[in-house]
């Protein structure tokens, strides 16, 4: 009897002392968690802006795309950008957001969670969180044109060395192409 006592007692203080080394900030970040950061950095809303942003921007490039294409109806122009309008709004931001949760439990725990949410609910936590919308736009209106001056000068000299390629090209072997 002395030994079964003395066995559980031991089993019971063994139990209890991995139980006090396991921090529960250090556990896994729960689904509930990851949702209370995404309603507090507004996760659901930024990402209808972002998708918004893109929707624009994709609606411009289709534009003049469907400019570039004679032959096109109005109504088939319209049809056209109505198309990718629909695309964007029928995206299911729902679906989106939950796919993304295990994949911040895999990156952070309970504890980090925690602590992004103590900051996110600070004044300045808000304040960054009002402020981000206007600071991506002003930046991206800064980096844009360096973007788009660094692309077009690569398209160029890709197109010069693809030139000079076909020009040091055996005629020959540009039959051979053409025929096959």
């Amino acid at each position: 009897m002395k030994r079964s006592l003395l066995a559980l007692l031991a089993c019971l203080f063994l139990a209890s002392a991995s139980f006090a080394q396991q921090n529960p900030a250090d556990a896994p970040a729960s689904k509930a968690d990851i949702e209370k950061y995404f309603a507090i950095m507004r996760t659901r809303d930024m990402a209808k802006t972002m998708m918004d942003n893109m929707s624009n921007q994709a609606r411009q490039r289709l534009k003049e795309r469907i400019q570039k294409q004679p032959g096109m109806t109005p109504e088939e122009q319209e049809r056209a950008v109505q198309m990718e309008t629909d695309l964007f709004k029928n995206l299911p931001f729902d679906e989106i957001i939950d796919a993304m949760i295990p994949i911040y439990q895999q990156h952070f725990t309970k504890g980090d969670m925690d602590t992004l949410v103590a900051f996110y609910s600070t004044p300045t936590g808000q304040k960054l969180l009002n402020e981000l919308p206007s600071i991506t736009k002003e930046a991206m209106q800064v980096v844009m044109p360096i973007i788009q001056k660094t692309v077009a000068d690569a398209e160029k000299r890709m197109d010069d060395q693809l030139a000079q390629m076909q020009k040091q090209t055996d005629p020959n072997q540009k039959k051979q192409a053409q025929q096959n």
